[in-house]
């Protein structure tokens, strides 16, 4: 009888030794010993019980091996949670965070409040920056208040916020919990290393207990490269594989951010060093790919500027981008009082989706244009829907940055040099930038706008869909105030302070003499002033505007005039599809008033409406009406919103020009008329050659002739007009 109870708890015996083992095997790693780590998890790869072996296989990077046996183990004990929970880090780790949370989802449905797959899903939210992540972390260390790992993300989030007063105490309690808590120790390292500070004790703690621990330098490199401070944090990207050249998460966002710095051979060395050894995340993958499509890509230089653009767009579009990137360089060297030490890189992307690859794992971006330090993407008028993307005013947003981010040596929260490119879009032009949207108008009603210290979370990780918009706008808004109460030059105090490392309310009390409290009062009084009418009366214009909709389509052109004359100056910044605008102008031209059919699309213009078809329907009853200056201004104002090889509008605005001896824009516009690919290929060659004996470019008229006759050679304007320069 006892002898075979003795066998009988053999088995049972064998698994919990192996269970030690896996502590001895993670302890190993935790000191930075990997080869005897790696020994010690490839002798569980031979263990009795599936668990344990899918944590040998993962422990030596058998991924796949280590999955099967995650799945084995979960079949074999499905009212086991700890494999469920383990399995889906294995997928978190390995790029699938849907899956990974789905396996943390069964493993609460098993044990409603399992500490480790609450961490799991908080873990997932945060890869994501969703707010979630802060409140499934506090809720696992509400589970087991000795759960280090959950306070050591609580951390991480801090300092990702740039609350670094709370990052301290997260790590601190983290530090309490478990005295060797690295990651812990990592985020207190780079807290002085963003302070500028030379050197911190911290990371010699760390590399005492684990001297090959290049994850405290990648948790750095993450911080500033969030922080938009690209170059530092490429170097402690290269530190952290220094000292473990395997930490290829490291070696791939060194990669990417190589790319981001227009270092591409560099960095593809990396990726595909990555690639070769099994770590093929999105970024990855994605990033290597974008660099493969860059033979459809062509530069063009000069002293100030790269402009890369796609072949089969590109004459076109660097007739207009090329001359407005100076213009914009050269107006902000003005402004910010501040030279670029080298030229401005922009690449401009026809597909979103190579555009979208620039911003991977990046926080509270636009979704039309992102800065790396010099190198600007952006993406291309052709790549949107046509008026639903004003490419000069996302090309000065961005090279605000570029200035703002130089001068500062990208020393400023995020609120402030997002706050200032929006002002200066619409300070470009009036009827540039972004309008009052429904999204920003429901946030002011509920009161949801954060208090400027906190501004920078509504970026980084929003609490609910519309908050990074309406963070965008409320920066905006601020440095309008700012500009509107003190001057513009106060912007510029205020950037300077920024870049001594001073955090935002102390810029605030000593640039305005005000304190943030009393600036957020003040503010938010002003806006209220600005936006009441629209606020208060939003609901009812939405639904009056349903009306106005009704009625048009039943072509009661009376109703539609009186309702849209009673609601248009509720909500005078809402020019999407379906304004009132265009209801008004639509019933003005079926009662055959075409001036006041104008006067409403020129309200529209003017407040920063962009649909092509509206705005050339004015350009054409301007003209009728003898108004060529300002059908042509209208016709010009689309070249800022969707210049692409559009024939008849470049010819048109060509024509204009020319009529008002506006030579210059004339050549551009018959160039661009070239380059749209014309059906009659002799005539657009010869209006360019009119162009050009006008300016007295008679060498350049004379080509374009030569041009015109070999696609025509009976054509005989042409042949006249080269007699005429040839006697």
């Amino acid at each position: 009888m006892r002898a075979s109870l003795v066998l009988f708890g053999l088995p049972m015996l064998a698994v919990s030794l192996q269970a030690q083992k896996l502590d001895e095997c993670r302890q190993l790693r935790h000191r930075g010993r990997l080869p005897e780590a790696r020994h010690c998890f490839l002798t569980l790869t031979a263990a009795s019980d599936a668990y344990l072996r899918a944590e040998g296989f993962w422990g030596i990077g058998r991924f796949e091996d280590a999955n099967r046996e995650f799945r084995a183990a979960v079949a074999a004990k499905p009212g086991n949670p700890d494999s469920r929970v383990r399995w889906g880090r294995l997928f978190l780790e390995r790029f699938q965070p849907q899956d990974a949370a789905k396996l943390f989802e069964e493993a609460l449905e098993i044990r409603k409040g399992h500490p480790g797959a609450v961490l799991g899903l908080a873990l997932a939210a945060a890869e994501s920056f969703s707010s979630k992540a802060v409140e499934l972390a506090e809720q696992a260390l509400k589970l087991d208040p000795k759960l280090v790992e959950a306070q050591e993300l609580l951390a991480r989030l801090a300092l990702e916020e740039s609350d670094t007063a709370r990052a301290v105490v997260e790590a601190d309690k983290a530090l309490a919990i478990d005295v060797e808590s690295l990651d812990a120790m990592a985020v207190r390292a780079t807290i002085d290393w963003s302070a500028d500070k030379p050197t911190t004790s911290w990371i010699g703690r760390i590399l005492k207990i684990n001297p090959v621990y290049g994850e405290a330098y990648a948790t750095a490199g993450r911080f500033f490269v969030l922080n938009r401070r690209y170059e530092e944090g490429i170097r402690f990207y290269r530190r952290a594989i220094e000292l473990n050249p395997e930490l290829w998460q490291a070696r791939s966002e060194l990669g990417v951010n190589l790319m981001r710095m227009a270092e591409e051979t560099e960095a593809r060395k990396h990726l595909e060093l990555c690639y070769e050894n099994g770590f093929r995340s999105p970024a990855t993958v994605n990033t290597l790919r974008l660099i493969d499509s860059y033979r459809n890509f062509v530069t063009f230089k000069t002293i100030s500027t790269l402009l890369r653009l796609d072949k089969k767009e590109s004459e076109l579009l660097r007739i207009y981008m090329e001359p407005e990137l100076q213009r914009a360089i050269a107006q902000y060297e003005k402004k910010y009082k501040f030279r670029l030490e080298r030229p401005v890189q922009v690449e401009v992307y026809p597909n979103h989706e190579d555009f979208a690859v620039r911003t991977m794992g990046m926080p509270g971006l636009g979704a039309l244009g992102v800065t790396f330090g010099y190198v600007v993407a952006m993406d291309s008028p052709s790549g949107r829907k046509p008026g639903s993307f004003h490419w000069a005013s996302t090309l000065w947003h961005e090279l605000s940055h570029v200035f703002v981010l130089s001068a500062t040596k990208h020393r400023v929260p995020r609120w402030f040099t997002e706050g200032v490119a929006v002002y200066e879009e619409t300070a470009a032009s009036s009827d540039w930038g972004d309008r009052l949207d429904p999204l920003v108008i429901q946030a002011i009603k509920g009161n949801k706008l954060l208090p400027v210290r906190e501004l920078d979370r509504g970026f980084v990780r929003p609490s609910y869909p519309a908050q990074v918009t309406v963070s965008y706008f409320q920066a905006g808004k601020i440095c309008e105030y700012v500009v509107s109460r003190w001057g513009y030059s106060k912007l510029l105090d205020m950037m300077h302070g920024f870049a001594e490392t001073k955090a935002t309310p102390q810029v605030i009390e000593e640039q305005l003499g005000i304190k943030p409290e009393d600036l957020d009062k003040d503010f938010l009084t002003w806006l209220e002033k600005n936006t009441q009418a629209t606020v208060k009366g939003f609901d009812d214009w939405r639904k009056r505007l349903k009306g106005i909709a009704e009625v048009a389509r039943a072509n009661q052109h009376e109703k539609v005039i009186s309702e849209g004359l009673a609601i248009r100056d509720i909500y005078p910044d809402y020019v999407e599809a379906g304004s009132v605008y265009e209801f008004l102008a639509g019933a003005y031209l079926a009662r055959d008033n075409k001036a006041a059919a104008v006067a409403e699309l020129e309200r529209y213009s003017r407040v920063g409406g962009r649909d092509p078809l509206l705005l050339k329907r004015l350009a054409g009853l301007q003209e009728e009406a003898g108004r060529k200056k300002d059908a042509a201004a209208t016709l010009n104002r689309l070249n800022y919103i969707y210049p692409v090889a559009d024939e008849e509008l470049h010819r048109k605005l060509g024509d204009l020009l020319l009529a008002e001896n506006e030579v210059d824009g004339a050549i551009r516009e018959y160039r661009a008329v070239i380059e749209s690919r014309p059906l009659d290929l002799a005539a657009s060659h010869f209006n360019l050659a009119r162009a050009y004996r006008t300016a007295r470019r008679t060498e350049q008229a004379r080509d374009q002739l030569l041009l015109a006759l070999e696609a025509a050679p009976g054509y005989r304007p042409a042949q006249r007009m080269l007699l005429e320069l040839s006697q």
